[in-house]
């Protein structure tokens, strides 16, 4: 595997930008992120995703040695251009604390490279976050599900 285009970008308070160069073809990258199957391989241990504007999703990762908690993510699917972006409505909730939602906007494009290399861009837009320590929380929770996306489609 060999990744480049690497980057983040903090915009303000309440916008954080990522960019990831992916070496796989477009089609595949795109379908990583719509296909329950999928997303199962790298992003989280239960999903489902209506892949189509105006269709719903939610994604459950387990708890590990590490967080035991149990950990869920639904929304809508906002916009989807197939191979192009997707926009979503992202809620994070944890099982012990219903008053604690991490709610925003979730936009991730898609752009071809030559044949068989896709530029992903995260954008994930909200309220700012509550302090420096939950921003870089964010940030390094993104490379790392950057990180996972490009050793499944190696």
């Amino acid at each position: 595997m060999t990744s480049n285009g690497n980057g983040s970008d903090i915009d303000g308070e309440s916008q954080i930008t990522l960019t990831r160069t992916i070496d796989a073809h477009i089609d595949d990258v795109f379908a990583a992120w719509t296909d329950p199957a999928l997303i199962e391989q790298w992003q989280a241990d239960e999903a489902e995703f209506d892949a189509f504007e105006g269709g719903e999703y939610r994604f459950v990762t387990f708890g590990d040695d590490e967080d035991p908690e149990q950990h869920v993510v639904s929304g809508d699917v906002l916009k989807f251009v197939e191979n192009e972006k997707l926009v979503m409505s992202w809620v994070s909730k944890d099982e012990d604390e219903d008053d604690s939602d991490m709610i925003f906007v979730l936009e991730i494009d898609f752009k071809a490279i030559g044949e068989d290399q896709t530029k992903v861009t995260i954008t994930e837009r909200g309220l700012a976050h509550a302090d420096a320590e939950s921003r870089i929380f964010s940030i390094e929770a993104w490379n790392a599900a950057l990180e996972a996306l490009a050793e499944v489609m190696e």
